[in-house]
């Protein structure tokens, strides 16, 4: 359904911006079908050209590190009991398995929480919580939302080309990459660790 709807605005002006909203209102509201529409509209933009693949990719970025960015100081304003679906067993569990691996683990946790819906919303309110350093968090950030909207746009287009029926294909298929991508993000901050000379 959600496919069939892009693919009628795909050549509409609005496209880009109901593509916005989504993937913006996807950081907060897991229902919301953020990446199914990043996918199906790179999987247009490769069909048809409309619209460009590039415009796809950067306002997912945009609006991907935007809801991130919300989510965070969400988070850093109210902490992680405020409302009642947070005080919730599953977000709690969720909570205590970020706030657990944020410190040690920032580039794996927050690339591989970008593909992951409800962890992504875990991940970043805690981060805003434990009062992670915001300039640390933006630069991670900031290239996990454009890592993701390159990766899901561009799988679009591919699956697109190769395989009938790759919106569902590509999902799965990003969050075994992220797993990866997420793991590499942590060797190489590691190693700049260690190499870093200590005072």
């Amino acid at each position: 359904m959600i496919e069939a709807l892009l693919a009628q605005l795909a050549t509409s002006p609005w496209a880009l911006s109901i593509l916005f909203v989504l993937v913006l209102g996807d950081a907060f509201l897991v229902l919301i079908p953020g990446e199914a529409a990043v996918v199906a509209m790179g999987a247009l933009a490769s069909a048809t050209g409309v619209p460009p693949l590039g415009a796809v990719i950067a306002v997912t970025a945009v609006a991907a590190f935007l809801g991130d960015v919300g989510c965070y100081l969400i988070g850093r304003l109210t902490g992680l009991d405020r409302w009642r679906w947070m005080r919730g067993p599953r977000m709690q569990a969720a909570f205590g398995w970020a706030r657990a691996r944020l410190d040690q683990r920032i580039g794996a946790v927050l690339f591989t929480a970008r593909f992951v819906p409800f962890a992504r919303l875990a991940v970043n309110l805690t981060a805003g919580a434990s009062r992670l350093a915001i300039g640390r968090y933006l630069a991670v950030a900031a290239g996990a939302a454009l890592a993701w909207a390159a990766y899901q746009s561009l799988a679009g287009a591919v699956i697109s080309m190769l395989v009938p029926g790759g919106t569902l294909v590509s999902v799965l298929t990003s969050i075994v990459v992220a797993l990866a991508l997420g793991l590499a993000v942590d060797a190489v901050l590691s190693r700049r660790r260690r190499d870093r000379p200590t005072s």
